[in-house]
């Protein structure tokens, strides 16, 4: 029996920069528990410095690493029905969430015990403002695109600019992360940095891959031929839907 068209419209391309985002992306997660674990101490739930520890290393996972994976599920499921890719997109995206959560409440526990002022540099206005954002994105995608409540003509209003605030908010995570990374080193190794020691090259070398990840992950998403074709279901959908609102009559044969 002959492929579907949807099995055969799958470029040879795909598999190996998505691989290769895997890669990065992992590579992102062991770099940045390395750096935590080895050179900053560890990890603790005690209010030391351990405690702050956690912070980068939950936000490397959720809001870089499963944030870039929930964007890549509708370019590798291409074959599931358009239901399942969006339920698993949003679990995802909540797996994100709660491991952003912990970070958050890591770094304002440590703060708080240790009587340190919050919410005083850049990278915490920034990363503050990421989460919000991140969260509304969520809430609205779940409201628009997964419950019933989203008609069809809002869906169909909404998904452009869920698209554009979705990436736009991972390459602003991916930022976040560079100017928690450089206020980090500043703490640690200020009077060293300059002199290349093993921690700052290590720091900067998980700077360098977090771009990349987040240059495979944008490449991937925003390339049209790498895009979730339509199955037959969606398209008599999207067909029933133009009939009701513009009041055409699909073709027949």
């Amino acid at each position: 029996m002959a492929d579907s068209p949807v099995e055969q419209s799958c470029p040879s391309q795909l598999p190996w920069l998505v691989g290769g985002s895997q890669v990065f992306g992992l590579a992102c997660v062991v770099l940045t528990g390395v750096w935590m674990g080895h050179y900053q101490g560890g990890y603790a739930w005690d209010g030391t410095a351990r405690e702050f520890n956690i912070h980068p290393l939950c936000m490397v996972i959720g809001l870089v690493f499963l944030y870039g994976d929930a964007l890549l599920v509708f370019r590798v499921f291409r074959n599931e029905t358009k239901r399942v890719t969006k339920i698993l997109h949003g679990v995802i995206h909540l797996f994100s969430l709660i491991i952003t959560i912990v970070g958050l409440v890591a770094v304002f526990d440590y703060h708080a015990k240790n009587r340190f002022t919050d919410m005083y540099s850049l990278h915490s206005w920034c990363g503050m403002l990421n989460c919000v954002l991140f969260c509304i994105q969520w809430v609205m995608g779940l409201t628009v695109f997964l419950f019933p409540g989203g008609t069809p003509m809002l869906r169909k209003w909404y998904l452009p600019l869920h698209l554009f605030f979705g990436l736009t908010l991972f390459a602003f995570s991916i930022a976040n992360c560079l100017l928690g990374i450089k206020e980090k080193l500043l703490f640690s190794i200020m009077s060293t940095y300059s002199k290349f020691p093993p921690e700052g090259v290590l720091a900067n070398v998980l700077g360098l891959l977090l771009v990349v990840f987040g240059v495979l992950v944008g490449y991937i998403v925003t390339r049209k031929e790498f895009r979730r074709p339509r199955h037959p279901e969606e398209e008599a959908l999207s067909m029933h839907f133009k009939t009701l609102t513009e009041g055409e009559t699909p073709n027949t044969p």
